[in-house]
């Protein structure tokens, strides 16, 4: 298994997904500030692997606040992870993640620093190996939906590279091929920062699992040709209506699927779905770097001073996704209903 995350020796590991699949090179990070910096310039991506990112990075914060009254140390470790909070907006698991290391801090916040600190690491610890487990019980109620010999198109990297090493959208393809199934992946490229064409197809490789890469603008036209059986992606945010925040194209893909009655699903850990928003006009949209777009591996694209829009995800209307998987099963709609009825039974 692709080893996206780690903890050692008190230190957070990541591989660094800007140089892939050039190289497969890793970063070390002793402090929760290097771990934002990780974050914001997309070395670690991913709403799952956000998550994960932050309670590590939260639990670094800890180690590094020494010996502090209980007070102090509650001030300065909610600051630590308000700060961490706003490496990027529009992933839920990052301020998911960051909810349950404060919840843990309240329940040891009378316990000496040493043993509050060794509570926080043991806390992000769970957050990690957790994500593995929810995604493979997501990708097995996921793999029911393939049949044999489908063809899956799938945007942006949602594998191993965007959890703790499972995947979501690849891990329903990673289980359905564990089944004995067999089965071809049509990889978006993925502009700007091509996420399908340098790590989705790194990734499909690695795995021994049939694909082709095609240019985002290509997938309309292998949809009427019926090349595509299915289509499945990852999401960022979920709203309480199922109104889903992905990597920017995705949008486009539910529309050209409805029109050729292509299934579409969205495949997520139940983390990422926001009940506190009640539909995608409240999702915050993260907008990047105009060079993004201008330039591709360092070399400009683009004439100089060309004005740019990079927003980093677009929205999908509810009514757009088939249905919606997770480690408690698959979401049908109306998905207010069937999120509420979910959300009832999970625990917080």
């Amino acid at each position: 298994m692709i080893k996206t995350i780690s903890w050692k020796n008190n230190k957070a590991v990541f591989i660094d997904q800007r140089v892939l699949p050039a190289a497969e090179k890793y970063i070390t990070c002793t402090s929760y500030k290097q771990v934002i910096a990780a974050i914001k310039n997309l070395t670690v991506r991913g709403a799952p692997a956000i998550g994960v990112a932050a309670g590590f990075a939260a639990a670094l914060g800890a180690l590094n606040l020494g010996e502090l009254t209980p007070d102090k140390f509650r001030q300065k470790f909610f600051a630590i992870c308000d700060e961490i909070n706003q490496a990027r907006p529009t992933a839920r698991n990052l301020a998911w993640a960051l909810e349950r290391m404060k919840r843990r801090f309240t329940l040891v916040r009378n316990f000496p620093p040493l043993k509050i600190t060794a509570a926080l690491i043991d806390e992000a610890k769970r957050i990690y190996s957790e994500d593995i487990e929810t995604n493979r019980k997501l990708g097995k109620n996921g793999a029911r939906l393939i049949a044999q010999r489908d063809n899956i198109l799938t945007h942006c990297n949602a594998g191993a590279l965007a959890t703790a090493g499972y995947g979501t959208a690849l891990g329903v393809i990673r289980s359905a091929k564990g089944q004995g199934k067999k089965l071809h992946v049509y990889v978006d490229e993925t502009r700007p920062v091509l996420q399908g064409a340098r790590l989705t197809a790194w990734e499909l490789k690695k795995e021994k699992i049939s694909f082709t890469l095609i240019t985002d603008n290509m997938a309309g036209f292998l949809m009427r040709q019926g090349k595509i059986d299915k289509i499945i992606v990852g999401a960022d945010r979920i709203a309480a209506n199922g109104d889903t925040a992905n990597k920017i194209g995705t949008y486009s893909l539910a529309v050209l699927a409805k029109e050729h009655n292509v299934p579409f699903y969205v495949a997520a850990p139940f983390s990422t779905i926001d009940v506190s928003i009640k539909s995608g006009e409240k999702i915050p949209i993260e907008q990047r770097n105009p060079l993004e777009v201008t330039r591709v591996q360092g070399r400009n694209i683009a004439p100089k001073g060309t004005k740019v829009y990079n927003p980093a995800f677009d929205v999908t209307p509810a009514n757009y996704i088939t249905a919606i998987i997770t480690e408690q099963g698959i979401l049908k709609k109306p998905y207010t209903v069937s999120i509420k009825r979910a959300h009832q039974g999970v625990k917080h």
